[in-house]
């Protein structure tokens, strides 16, 4: 594995996010954010930006 692998950050209809590899095609129900980095940056990324990790169906029904 090379250091110098890009990914983008993916998000799903649940709103809970994961990194692919930028090359590989997205799976089924994820879609990219438009964020691309190393490893590590998309990690970052997601760590501000996904701070509560329950899906949204959960938490529109704990409204």
């Amino acid at each position: 594995m090379s250091n110098n692998e890009l990914y983008t950050v993916v998000i799903n209809q649940e709103l809970q996010y994961s990194i692919w590899k930028k090359d590989k095609e997205l799976p089924l129900g994820w879609e990219s954010n438009g964020f691309v980095g190393s490893k590590d940056e998309c990690l970052d990324l997601i760590e501000k930006e996904w701070t509560d990790m329950r899906p949204l169906s959960i938490r529109e029904a704990s409204k």
